[in-house]
């Protein structure tokens, strides 16, 4: 595929009517099934975690179990090639896995809910957790790779809309609807009650039957009608033997080096006179060894014939080599600079924002009837608005107005730090910032869509979406830093700037792909 970036034949009658058909609305479902899981592991486990009498230090560890999302790419290959038993046959190879990570899914909420952490039952906690992010993680992968193989290009962006409407409705339910309902059941910070975050906790896990039933009701994408080839692995077992031994060694690393790593934060944080620089350096060298201890696992069982290098290159290599053979180096590595590069303005303020809010003097329900409640329903209007604009006007010309209306709405928190505690500013800002948003959102989950081939939809979707996420979220952890160094007027500033380099990216890669469609 290839973004399209001119003006397409579909009136403005089909555009808006498109909304209404019937794999929009599957997206839709589908993305309610996929925002539920993220917040039980982030913000509501944190709170019970609280409730229950859990220190601070040990409920920050938690959000290591969505660590998946980050690192999904990696197992990405065996999601596209294993078969499930006895499912695969009967559903098809996406159907099959979707069911699977559902079932997942359910289980690991479940277990949680068995969980009591004031018992000081954390690992079977943190183990629970970690299921649930991996099993996420996986059916995201599946979602992904289904919503590019079901539709042609030209309706991605309108599905990709209603994916993130239903995302952000998933992750409303497991966020304000998680806390209302434990609250409504007697469980508060003063009052701890474990019956009711395990209620709490059942229900979310029965709100999963959203994607369940819609992953029973749909049919399977038919790639080969599309042009597409089916990836097939001999051997599947052994392939699987392989990423397992892998997964076991860096898990094995990251845990052997523990004692090692907080030594050396306590020494380069007096030598860099800064702690948190000095945790960065660390946890980043151990990620770097750890990942070098998997791959020589990896290639120790290559080497002994556990696994053909074929195999393995076909499942990891092949992906990889087939982008840049497509696009061409020039065009390839700008195309990754501005996934890399196109949500950093919204994800690095989006770190700082709540902390924002509270500093002018809004109470938690303000922020949360007016960021989250009507900034939701400003997202989803955006969502759509940006799906509709994109069939009609093309991705590339979405994107680039998305790009600037994002790096606008960045500068409306200027305004907004200047006006203090003004309940109606506040409206204004978060209105055009959530529709703003979604505009783009859909816009650049369009055009990552076409950059895919069919062939390997899973895994390079998979490494476009970890990019996309990757140094945005590096940065924003600085964003409190950064912050309480230059003040909220000139941050807002700086984040509105780095929308700029976004825009010249976004013309540089219109052009040459223009000039390799003329060639």
């Amino acid at each position: 595929m290839a973004p399209n970036n001119h003006l397409t034949n579909t009136s403005w009658k089909q555009s808006i009517g498109a909304i209404a058909q019937p794999r929009v609305v599957t997206m839709l479902l589908l993305g309610v099934s996929a925002g539920i899981p993220l917040l039980l592991i982030f913000s509501s486990l944190s709170l019970w975690l609280r409730e229950a009498g859990v220190d601070r230090s040990a409920v920050t560890y938690f959000s290591w179990a969505a660590l998946g999302y980050s690192f999904k790419f990696v197992w990405a290959p065996l999601v596209n090639s294993l078969k499930v038993p006895f499912l695969t046959q009967k559903m098809g190879r996406r159907r099959s896995w979707l069911l699977l990570s559902q079932l997942m899914i359910m289980l690991a909420i479940s277990l949680m809910a068995f969980v009591d952490p004031a018992t000081d039952q954390l690992t079977a906690m943190a183990l629970a957790a970690v299921l649930l992010g991996f099993s996420a993680a996986t059916q995201d992968i599946v979602i992904d790779a289904y919503r590019i193989e079901s539709a042609d290009e030209q309706y991605q962006a309108l599905m990709s809309s209603g994916y993130i409407s239903g995302y952000r409705i998933g992750m409303l339910i497991a966020g304000a609807g998680a806390l209302y309902l434990a609250s409504f059941l007697g469980s508060t910070s003063g009052h701890y009650n474990y019956q009711a975050w395990q209620s709490t906790y059942l229900f979310m896990a029965l709100t999963m039957l959203v994607g369940v039933i819609t992953t029973l009701c749909i049919s399977e994408p038919n790639i080969q009608q599309r042009g597409g080839i089916v990836t097939t692995t001999n051997n599947s077992l052994r392939f699987f033997i392989l990423f397992t031994a892998a997964v076991i060694g860096f898990i094995g690393c990251y845990f052997a080096s523990s004692e090692l790593a907080a030594y050396s934060k306590g020494q380069l944080g007096q030598l860099f006179s800064n702690g948190y620089l000095a945790s960065t350096v660390v946890e980043f060298l151990r990620l770097i060894l750890a990942t070098i201890i998997a791959i020589l696992i990896a290639k120790l069982l290559i080497f002994i014939g556990m696994v053909d290098q074929h195999q393995v290159n076909q499942a990891y290599i092949a992906p990889v080599t087939d982008f840049f053979d497509r696009y061409g180096l020039s065009l390839a590595l700008t195309m990754l600079a501005l996934i890399g590069l196109y949500r950093v303005s919204d994800i690095v303020l989006g770190v700082i924002s709540n902390v924002f809010y509270q500093d002018l003097g809004f109470s938690k329900n303000t922020i949360a009837s007016v960021v989250k409640s009507f900034g939701l329903g400003m997202s989803i209007i955006g969502g759509f608005v940006g799906g509709i604009l994109a069939l009609r006007f093309g991705v590339m010309r979405i994107l680039f107005a998305g790009a600037v209306l994002s790096a606008l709405t960045n500068i409306l928190f200027i305004v907004l730090a200047k006006a203090g505690q003004d309940i109606a500013l506040l409206y204004w800002v978060i209105a055009a910032d959530n529709l703003s948003a979604g505009l783009a959102s859909a816009a650049f989950v369009a055009f990552l869509s076409s950059l895919t081939n069919i062939s390997f939809t899973a895994m390079q979707y998979a490494i476009f979406s970890s990019i996309m996420t990757l140094f945005p979220k590096v940065l924003g952890g600085y964003s409190g830093s950064i912050v309480e160094g230059i003040g909220y007027e000139s941050f807002f500033l700086i984040t509105a700037l780095m929308g700029l380099p976004v825009l010249f990216l976004i013309v540089w890669a219109n052009r040459l792909l223009d000039a390799q469609k003329s060639n």
